[in-house]
């Protein structure tokens, strides 16, 4: 993979939203990594409900990216916040 793999900007979301090992309200599942195939990292949440995740995002993790957005084009360093977000609902899964 060419380009960017530094974890920096997700490990400071991480750091900033001071989880403490609290599973926020609704977590089921999360998981971030990088897909080499496509050249991003991508990051999948399942959570209980949508509001869940939508409560979330709204009052815990937009904020923090915002900060971001902010701090870096004040500093003029590179910040990309994520470029596609989506919601569906499962039909089905599987754990091992």
């Amino acid at each position: 993979m060419d380009g960017d793999t530094s974890t920096t900007n997700y490990d400071t979301v991480v750091s900033r939203l001071d989880l403490q090992g609290a599973v926020p309200q609704g977590l089921l599942l999360h998981s971030a990594g990088f897909d080499t195939d496509a050249g991003v990292f991508r990051i999948f949440d399942v959570w209980q409900t949508r509001e869940d995740g939508e409560r979330f995002m709204t009052e815990r993790l937009g904020p923090i990216i915002e900060s971001m957005i902010a701090a870096a084009t004040e500093s003029g360093e590179d910040f990309a916040p994520p470029a596609r977000e989506g919601w569906y609902e499962l039909h089905d899964t599987m754990s091992g």
